[in-house]
């Protein structure tokens, strides 16, 4: 097998793990090569032109796998470095917001969708901007949830813990007011806290999970650009990260459900 029939994913961290799981459900023929900044994350604080810099060395170690398609597992780098990372590759490329937008459009039945996001995403608008192109009367309201991050980084992703049923009341309380009936999880480490999101919102609301919906968008890219591997051989992902790999297997194991012996590198990304 080419090293050019691999997919790039890459993330700010470990959230980006959330969308591995769907491309190895979706995609389970093809190869998926994955790097997560943990030496650097998070990236929602960052200043642009940060984000900037760090998405196009993110991208540039990718490219040197020969990746067939680069997606930004990432609602930050989708929604601040999206367009100047999809005009200036050579390769196709995906971020998470298109897709995932495009889902949660079809999925609300009153016209009111939540968006919660790093404060980088949130502060960009760049759902409410997407939503509100495919439909002028969506009603879109936005909220910036920057611990959720650093709590699924440190493993208080179960639906019982007590800190993330704390920390999603006191962010999320305002949201429920407001009627919505989809709520788009608009960084990839979200969903892993989708059991006590869930729970605090009802089960009137529907959640939107931007991994799953752009792993299903990049299978479609691969087809229409004449990319899907057709060998059904089975292929191990491999993890590349930026820091220390011990916490990365530990969490990885818990998302992505398999042994992570062997398989994580690290790699000095400030020489991209």
């Amino acid at each position: 097998m080419s090293s050019k029939e691999a997919i790039g994913v890459f993330d700010s961290g470990l959230g980006g793990l959330s969308a591995v799981k769907e491309f190895l459900h979706v995609l389970p023929n093809e190869k998926i090569i994955y790097f997560g900044d943990t030496g650097r994350v998070p990236y929602g604080n960052r200043s642009n032109n940060t984000i900037s810099k760090y998405a196009f060395q993110d991208t540039r170690f990718l490219l040197e796998h020969n990746v067939k398609l680069v997606v930004a597992a990432c609602g930050t780098v989708s929604s601040v470095a999206g367009d100047a990372l999809r005009s200036s590759l050579s390769v196709p490329y995906t971020g998470v917001v298109n897709p995932t937008a495009f889902a949660a459009a079809e999925k609300t039945k009153n016209n009111r969708i939540g968006v919660i996001g790093t404060a980088a995403t949130i502060g960009s608008h760049s759902y409410k901007n997407r939503l509100q192109k495919l439909n002028p009367n969506f009603e879109v309201f936005e909220l910036a949830c920057p611990l959720f991050v650093p709590l699924v980084e440190n493993g208080f992703i179960s639906r019982d813990d007590q800190i993330a049923q704390l920390v999603v009341k006191r962010y999320l309380s305002e949201l429920k007011e407001q009627d919505i009936d989809t709520l788009i999880l608009g960084c990839t480490h979200y969903p892993l806290l989708s059991g006590a999101i869930q729970d605090f919102m009802g089960s009137d609301v529907t959640l939107v999970d931007s991994g799953y919906e752009t792993a299903l968008y990049s299978a479609k890219i691969l087809k229409e650009n004449n990319l899907l591997n057709d060998s059904s051989d089975t292929k191990n992902p491999e993890f590349f990260v930026s820091d220390t790999p011990d916490d990365f297997k530990k969490i990885a194991e818990l998302f992505l459900g398999r042994n992570m012996e062997h398989t994580v590198t690290q790699i000095d990304i400030e020489s991209y």
